[in-house]
């Protein structure tokens, strides 16, 4: 479904609702990437994954992921073969299920603990901002 541009900004000018969402929204966002940022500098692979899989779940509906390695490691900044270690990491731990392509949660509450404390921190935000209307 779309909005033509004409209508957005018609919209915009009239400083409602929708334009106090989407600030929201923007700002949520840029918070978000801040923190990734920092994650990726400061945390293991593994606690990376964990947050970027619980956060890809989030906004998708059901437990299936499908997800290549090259994508996964672009996201985390990491090589392929430290996504492969992360996830077979977690598949030890019961997680997750991990195939070729596939990522299946099995474990979501395990997940939450094992990854790092960015994911409660954005997700936090999104929710202060936003409430439970993202995803």
């Amino acid at each position: 479904m779309g909005m033509k541009a004409s209508v957005l900004i018609a919209e915009l000018k009239r400083a409602g609702q929708l334009q106090v969402l989407l600030l929201r929204y923007a700002l949520a966002m840029v918070r978000q990437i801040s923190q990734t940022a920092a994650c990726n500098r400061s945390h293991h692979v593994g606690e990376r994954l964990a947050r970027w899989l619980l956060t890809c779940h989030d906004r998708v509906h059901g437990d299936e992921l499908k997800l290549t390695q090259e994508f996964i490691a672009e996201m985390l900044g990491t090589r392929r073969s430290g996504v492969s270690e992360a996830a077979m990491l977690l598949q030890g731990a019961g997680f997750i299920r991990y195939s070729r392509g596939h990522i299946t949660l099995i474990d979501r509450e395990g997940l939450e603990e094992f990854a790092c404390e960015c994911y409660a921190t954005v997700k936090v935000e999104f929710d202060r901002l936003l409430g439970n209307h993202h995803g």
